[in-house]
């Protein structure tokens, strides 16, 4: 959380802005860490081949634009002192004049992102990974196809003429945005040492990139792909730009921070909440018996310790790259929103489904809840899927296993296709999920952490269901924030720090500051 300063203007204001799998939201937070105002707008993807996950970086920036002017309407923009950023970790392409470059084989540039959950490096993943180099012990052993090494190797290999030899800038989304904000290059300790192998102690390894054969982003001491790297929360240069200024509707000059990916946002704005008084095996307890599970499109589990901790399948550990001063380790799993709906939506029923939920003016997974609610009778709902069981890497295992060629898998399955049907198979992929959780925090208990306590936030944790199951399975106190929108908390904690109104980001070793107490929404079943 970040640490106040004895002499803030009153009524300050800090935008966080965040850039997620298919939207990008903004919201207006008080200095207290109240949301006050909240904007989403969808971004568009492409899919033009299996595998191949591709955006926009000009869409993106004017979704950011279209949100934030939303969210500051009616303020006296005097007030607002600060912005921040968090995105995916997707790969944003620009050439040497910072114009967007086509990451595909059409040619198109105004495609110029690879995204997060692309795996059309696979080939370029097992290659690094035979090399067995050291850098490869921070990322769990195995690198991932979703990190940015291997993605800048298709390229070099694939796209070379249209693409590679073109290139000037390679940037995680987040480090775009704050440069598209305040014309500062500079990297986030958070992106490079989570997603590009750089080490917060002895930064580039000059002997990784040259093994696996990307040697050319040495040159020009790393310009490429970032030299100048900043504390998540750090201010950037003299701040927000006029041009930036005037596209997002906000003062020019205002503090812009260094950014975080997403995930880490939403293990920012979480992890140090205040629980005193709910009796939780957390309270009184350092921080590091705290998992942060941030969930949506997918599911990061964010565990911080004092000293680097290696989980064998699991990232990291990663020094401050979410809270300074502490080691991360980042469990996850590539698909858990995005699995649940191909479940749902893929299935026979489904056009029955959404039409009974509309006329109840109910979302499909509130209706499946409740319908879980009507055929379970007196016995436990988890008991339904007795016969019914889900296996859930369709996208391959992140971890523990971090097996890429992983595959999905139902067994149990009737001639039936009824809504009964239906509802037990979207209870079997949500246990399925959970016990995913499970054994991310088994490996890491085993390597050494000690987790009493799951604290969620992401779209998933607005879902009972998900919730409770997460609490049943692991067999731990789960915990929601009172804020609902604890990555754009994240995001605007940064625009905080980074306005000199706040010290620094910081989270108590024996208790969070937070923004005020957070509910038990979920204990395991008796």
């Amino acid at each position: 959380m970040a640490v106040p300063r004895g002499d803030r203007e009153p009524g300050s204001y800090y935008v966080g802005v965040d850039v997620g799998t298919g939207s990008v939201r903004a919201a207006l937070v008080d200095q207290r860490g109240t949301l006050v105002a909240f904007a989403d707008q969808p971004v568009n993807q492409w899919e033009p081949q299996f595998n191949h996950h591709e955006q926009s970086s000009e869409d993106i920036w004017a979704a950011c634009c279209v949100v934030t002017k939303k969210v500051v309407q009616g303020i006296n923009l005097n007030r607002i002192r600060g912005l921040g950023f968090d995105a995916t970790c997707s790969l944003v392409v620009l050439d040497k004049e910072f114009r967007p470059l086509p990451v595909n084989h059409e040619g198109d540039p105004h495609r110029n992102i690879i995204m997060w959950l692309d795996h059309r490096a696979i080939s370029q993943v097992h290659r690094i990974n035979e090399t067995k180099h050291s850098v490869l012990q921070y990322v769990g052993g195995v690198m991932s196809v979703e990190m940015q090494a291997p993605k800048l190797l298709w390229l070099k290999e694939n796209l070379r003429e249209t693409c590679w030899d073109k290139a000037g800038h390679f940037f995680d989304l987040p480090d775009f945005l704050s440069w598209k904000a305040t014309g500062v290059p500079a990297r986030s300790l958070c992106s490079l040492v989570c997603k590009w192998t750089y080490s917060a102690e002895k930064g580039w390894d000059d002997s990784f990139w040259k093994v696996i054969g990307l040697e050319d982003l040495i040159a020009n001491n790393y310009n490429k792909i970032g030299n100048k790297v900043l504390p998540p929360g750090a201010s950037l240069g003299s701040g927000l730009t006029p041009e930036a200024a005037k596209d997002l509707g906000l003062p020019a000059g205002i503090a812009v921070a260094a950014s975080l990916i997403d995930a880490h946002a939403g293990g920012l704005g979480v992890i140090g909440a205040d629980v005193r008084g709910h009796g939780l095996a957390c309270e009184g307890q350092p921080v590091t018996s705290r998992l942060a599970v941030i969930c949506g499109t997918s599911s990061c589990h964010m565990g911080i310790s004092k000293n680097p901790i290696f989980v064998p399948g699991v990232w990291g550990p990663y020094f401050s790259a979410m809270v300074p001063g502490f080691w991360l380790n980042e469990g996850g799993q590539s698909v858990t929103g995005k699995l649940i709906d191909h479940m749902v939506q893929g299935h026979a029923v489904f056009p029955e489904l959404q039409a009974k939920a509309t006329a109840r003016c109910q979302s499909v997974y509130a209706y499946l809840n409740s319908h879980l609610d009507l055929i379970k009778k007196t016995q436990p709902v988890g008991f339904l899927t007795v016969d019914l069981h889900v296996w859930p890497d369709f996208h391959g295992n992140r971890s523990p296993l971090a097996d890429l060629t992983l595959k999905g898998m139902v067994t149990g399955l009737k001639l039936s296709q009824d809504l009964d049907d239906l509802a037990i198979l979207y209870l079997a992929t949500v246990q399925a999920i959970a016990f995913g959780t499970r054994l991310i925090i088994e490996a890491m208990e085993t390597a050494g952490h000690s987790i009493s306590t799951l604290f969620l936030c992401g779209g998933l944790s607005k879902n009972p269901l998900f919730v409770q199951m997460h609490a049943d399975i692991t067999g731990m106190p789960v915990v929601l924030s009172q804020e609902v929108e604890s990555v754009l908390v994240g995001a605007a904690i940064l625009g905080a720090c980074a306005s000199g109104d706040f010290a620094s980001v910081q989270v108590g070793e024996d208790r969070g500051v937070g923004h005020g107490p957070s509910p038990v929404w979920g204990y395991p079943s008796s």
